[in-house]
């Protein structure tokens, strides 16, 4: 007996302490999320302080705003896809912390002094050259951790040219640049890290991702997704378009396409499946939705708040223009979701398993208001940062409304901690990519650029225009939309201008092909997204988007050659560009599913696609040819309707 207890005395004594290290785990994971939350926190507030008396100093807001985003990002992103997840902050981590506290620290208490300096003339001292190059590494590795390699490569690449690109002979070399000169460039002037992108971010930006975070809090996004249940759910298609309507309301607001999918494609992607649509197609219509949101007014993702800033012009302007491609967007996926459900022979769901549409809107009606009161405020001149702010009290009152919706303070601390945690990929994309676009303006490789894609295309603008559309694809594959954009403003975009594109439908034509990206193979995010959803294969579902997306693609080749259709010129002019452009895309839409009346065949589609493209280009000649070629196919189908019926929708090939 003694013998045994003897034995038992080691293994007791091992347990207690696996029980005190698991204590001692478990405390600093307390701890570590706790000091993560205070810094969020305190990131918010800071937010809505200067939303509220105002911004301070540009340097000051833009370096406080990065400052605050690199500690989190150090504190809550690991080093490598391999490290532990859900444990403490390791001790190396504190030192990147305590480098971007240190370094950005200073910009914020000496951000007078550093905007009243002579740049390029007074030398830096060594300790601001110090901090401005751990300041660089410290957003790089930032950078590698929350966006991805792509970006790093293309600093580092930038970086490099502006180093040593005056060992480069030729028109593509510049003239040799001190390192101090580099430095100075990218940290103590606005025309780098602390630019034009960054500061967009540290002001409009952040008060609408803490925005959305506050009506996510308050069930607002629920409330979204049931009315476009009840109101869709019943139709042709329902569960397809009720997607469509959901993602497009949910994405303007998240700015995110691939976060978007995730959100509401887990509810929205099982229930297309339900009834009847196959897999692929499914998590297809929830990408090109989610997708779409980026380009839906009011708030297109909050990215169009860049886009206003680069063209100099008030937000709702450009938010106005942006309507009618927008609504085309939508349209074709529309048409082709219906197509498929009636090719298919697909029903809504019965009345009886559908909640009352009046009875959701009464219950919910109130998270309504927010979106109003921004709208309101832009229309009546006030600037995005006051309806930023305004839209967060209002959901703080409307949500008070009903007991369910009221947010207590332990939830309106919650949606202050995420608002921080959602807006680091925008902070992190924005402050990185003004360190490209400080080389570029440095270097002055930004209009040779131009010039060579000038030169490469003869001069033609339709091969300038294609260049640019492979250009932005290309980069949104492996950059945020926002930062895709950016990278080319000092690019791509001049060239489009100097060729006699309008400087609107430049900014939007770069902007609008790289949100494309998230549906476009090989590299399909949000496509890839929604496969992992619906159990279907990546790149089918991507191909599947792409398709579904059609429109999408010719549409901003659409108002780069006629003005109309972003709301310039006379109203007579406006509306025939936008019934002509209607009917071209129900065409294309009808084209891409093969099935108008019937089953198209593919001469039927052929000629669908040619007649639809004469609608929606301008001119009333190609109008006149293109409504003709259209009857013709209709007539044709049906004609021969009853014959074709005998075709069973259902062993139709998947496309």
């Amino acid at each position: 007996m003694t013998g045994q207890n003897k034995s038992d005395v080691p293994i007791q004594g091992d347990q207690e302490e696996e029980a005190i290290q698991n204590e001692k785990v478990r405390l600093l994971k307390g701890y570590s999320s706790m000091i993560i939350s205070i810094a969020a926190i305190t990131m918010s507030l800071f937010h809505l302080y200067t939303g509220l008396f105002g911004v301070f100093e540009s340097i000051l807001q833009r370096a406080a705003h990065l400052g605050f985003a690199l500690i989190l990002v150090f504190a809550i992103y690991k080093p490598s896809r391999k490290a532990a997840k859900n444990q403490s902050i390791p001790w190396f981590e504190w030192i990147f912390i305590a480098l971007s506290i240190v370094s950005y620290s200073y910009f914020v208490m000496h951000a007078q002094e550093i905007q009243s300096r002579m740049s390029y003339i007074e030398q830096l001292t060594p300790l601001e050259m110090a901090l401005g190059f751990i300041a660089c590494l410290s957003l790089i590795e930032a950078t590698r951790r929350v966006i991805g390699n792509t970006l790093v490569i293309l600093i580092l690449v930038c970086l490099v040219y502006g180093f040593w690109g005056h060992l480069i002979t030729g028109e593509l070399g510049h003239r040799e640049f001190t390192p101090m000169w580099i430095i100075d460039h990218l940290f103590y002037t606005a025309s780098g890290v602390f630019g034009t992108p960054l500061g967009v971010s540290a002001t409009f930006i952040f008060l609408f991702i803490l925005f959305g975070k506050f009506l996510e809090v308050s069930g607002a996004g629920n409330f979204f997704i049931n009315l476009s249940v009840a109101g869709m759910g019943k139709y042709r298609g329902g569960p397809a378009k009720t997607a469509i309507v959901a993602s497009s309301i949910l994405g303007t607001i998240s700015g995110s396409a691939v976060a978007n999918t995730a959100t509401t494609g887990a509810f929205t992607i099982p229930l297309m499946k339900k009834t009847g649509y196959k897999k692929q197609f499914a998590g297809a219509v929830e990408a090109v939705s989610s997708t779409g949101g980026q380009i839906m007014p009011p708030i297109m993702g909050a990215s169009a708040f860049i886009i206003a800033a680069y063209l100099g012009i008030p937000y709702m302007e450009l938010a106005v223009a942006a309507i009618i491609p927008a609504v085309l967007y939508y349209l074709s996926l529309f048409i082709q979701v219906d197509l498929r459900a009636k090719r298919n022979g697909l029903h809504g769901i019965q009345d009886g398993r559908l909640p009352k549409t009046w009875d959701i809107f009464k219950r919910g009606f109130h998270f309504l208001i927010p979106l109003v009161v921004i709208v309101v405020l832009l229309i009546g001149g006030s600037s995005p940062m006051k309806a930023g702010l305004y839209a967060i009290i209002a959901t703080i009152l409307v949500a008070a409304i009903r007991t369910a919706s009221r947010l207590s303070i332990k939830q309106i601390v919650k949606a202050l901690d995420l608002g921080a945690k959602a807006s680091l990929e925008t902070v992190i994309a924005c402050a990185s990519a003004g360190l490209i676009i400080g080389i570029i303006s440095l270097t002055g490789i930004g209009l040779k650029f131009s010039s060579i894609i000038i030169d490469l295309s003869g001069g033609v603008l339709i091969l300038a225009l294609v260049f640019t559309m492979i250009t932005s694809i290309i980069l949104g594959m492996g950059l945020p939309t926002v930062a895709a954009y950016i990278v080319q403003v000092p690019l791509t975009i001049p060239a489009l201008v100097e060729l006699g594109v309008a400087p609107i439908a430049a900014h939007l034509f770069v902007f609008y092909f790289a949100a494309l990206s998230a549906i476009t193979p090989p590299v399909a995010l949000a496509a890839f997204a929604a496969a992992g959803i619906s159990g279907s294969e990546p790149m089918k579902t991507g191909l599947t988007a792409m398709r579904l997306g059609i429109a999408a693609y010719i549409v901003p080749y659409l108002f780069v050659y006629g003005e109309q259709l972003l709301l310039i010129g006379g109203i007579s002019q406006i509306i025939l560009s936008i019934a002509t452009a209607v009917i071209g895309v129900i065409g294309i839409a009808s084209g891409a599913e093969g099935w108008l009346l019937r089953h198209a065949y593919w001469y039927e589609r052929v000629i669908l696609f040619a007649g639809s493209l004469l609608m929606i280009f301008p001119g009333i000649y190609t109008d006149i040819v293109g409504v003709i070629t259209l009857l013709f196919v209709y007539l044709l189908q049906k004609s021969v309707r009853k014959d074709a019926q005998v075709e069973q929708p259902s062993q139709l090939k998947e496309m």
